[in-house]
């Protein structure tokens, strides 16, 4: 990497680097397949609230050979039904964040991807997996509900009957099975998901941003609204893009044959 800016508490439970456009967060409790606790959900909510400055990018992965094997429910203090839901919107806020912060973000899928490190994961926009990620909604088996998103964000990806099936019966998705049903994009070798992950992040980058920004808040938005207001959204999406500098940039590069340049 060209400049690096490492996150300033080495205890952190996600670890943050910045290359030039492209912002990297890791999940960093490798020794607990980097299981999701209050500690890691503040941190990450903390980046995607205020991310560097400079990042038009962001991948986001898991440090030692998984992405994440869920909710760390050894650190789970028996809550009031209160509190659950309480504790379930915070997840849904974050989830929004991620998806819809403004950066799109790159995920790097490998070994656990389950319950909540998978609901994680439906909130990214781009999806790289390698051949030993393995996907899972273990909750129903465990006598607990997904509460991070999952039926909204991982029930349009697989279909809800599907999803019926999956936390019913505690099934696992290979990474090939994941990758037929949509929870993943790219499906690469062990080892190789950081650098094809790096790869899209600089071809995203290189995107004029406020096409990236209407790409994220419009699609997703979109699917929820009736036709007719889906495509006066559409509309108004290409009036923004289609009349700035980025626009007349991104014409005169087609014409002169050479790749835009877009600020």
């Amino acid at each position: 990497m060209n400049r690096i800016e490492k996150d300033a508490f080495a205890t952190n439970p996600v670890e943050i680097s910045v290359d030039g456009p492209v912002a990297h967060v890791a999940f960093n409790r490798a020794a607990k397949r980097n299981a999701i606790n209050d500690a890691l959900l503040n941190a990450l909510a903390a980046f995607f609230a205020a991310p560097p400055k400079d990042a038009r990018v962001v991948i986001l992965s898991g440090r030692g050979g998984h992405f994440s094997a869920g909710l760390d429910l050894a650190e789970q203090a028996e809550r009031e039904p209160e509190e659950v839901m309480r504790h379930s919107r915070g997840w849904h806020e974050l989830m929004d964040r991620v998806q819809f912060g403004g950066l799109p973000v790159v995920s790097v899928l490998q070994g656990a991807v389950m319950g909540g490190g998978l609901e994680i994961a439906a909130a990214t926009h781009v999806r790289v997996a390698e051949h030993g990620a393995r996907y899972q909604l273990p909750e129903g088996k465990r006598g607990i509900f997904v509460g991070g998103g999952a039926t909204v964000r991982v029930g349009r990806i697989i279909g809800p009957d599907r999803m019926t099936e999956m936390m019913l019966t505690g099934r696992e998705y290979s990474a090939e099975e994941g990758q037929s049903l949509g929870l993943s994009h790219y499906l690469v070798g062990e080892g190789e998901a950081h650098a094809r992950a790096a790869e899209l992040a600089r071809e995203i980058a290189s995107n004029a941003s406020l096409v990236n920004y209407l790409i994220i808040q419009s699609i997703a938005r979109i699917n929820d609204m009736s036709r007719a207001d889906g495509l006066f959204a559409e509309s108004l999406s290409a009036a923004l893009s289609q009349t700035g500098p980025d626009a007349k940039e991104g014409l005169k590069a087609f014409l002169e044959k050479r790749k835009p340049r877009f600020s």
